[in-house]
C-alpha cells in the first residue's frame, strides 16, 4: 500500500509523534512555528487534521473541559499505526530521492 502524504501533513503527523501526549491544536501549531520558524493557520492545521484522522492516520480524543477555555474540552491527537506507516513511506521516498542525486549536484548530496 502507498501512503501519500504532503509536506504540511508530513510536518503535522512528525509534530504530533514529537508532542506525544500534549498533541492538541494549539500546542502543534505553535511547536511548528517554533521548530520550523512556518507560520501556521489554525483553519489549515484543522483541515489538515480532519483530513488525516479520516484516512485513518491519527486519531482523537478529548481531553478535560477547563473554564480557562470556557467549558470546551482539548481534542487531543495522536498516530496510529497507518499513521507510523505514512510517516516511514514519506522517509524512504525522499531518502531514495536524496540517494539518486548525481555527485554533479554541487552541496546537496550529503554522500
Amino acid at each position: 500500500m502507498k501512503y501519500r502524504i504532503g509536506e504540511f501533513e508530513e510536518i503535522v503527523l512528525l509534530t504530533i509523534g514529537i508532542l506525544e501526549d500534549n498533541a492538541y491544536g494549539v500546542n502543534i501549531k505553535n511547536d511548528i512555528k517554533t521548530r520550523l520558524d512556518r507560520k501556521v493557520s489554525v483553519g489549515a492545521l484543522q483541515v489538515a487534521l480532519r483530513r488525516m484522522e479520516k484516512k485513518g492516520y491519527l486519531t482523537s480524543r478529548q481531553g478535560e473541559a477547563t473554564s480557562k477555555r470556557g467549558g470546551r474540552p482539548k481534542l487531543y491527537f495522536h498516530l496510529t499505526a497507518l499513521g507510523h506507516h505514512a510517516l516511514a513511506f514519506s522517509r524512504e521516498t525522499r531518502n531514495r530521492l536524496w540517494d539518486a542525486l548525481p555527485p554533479i549536484v554541487p552541496n546537496l548530496n550529503p554522500s
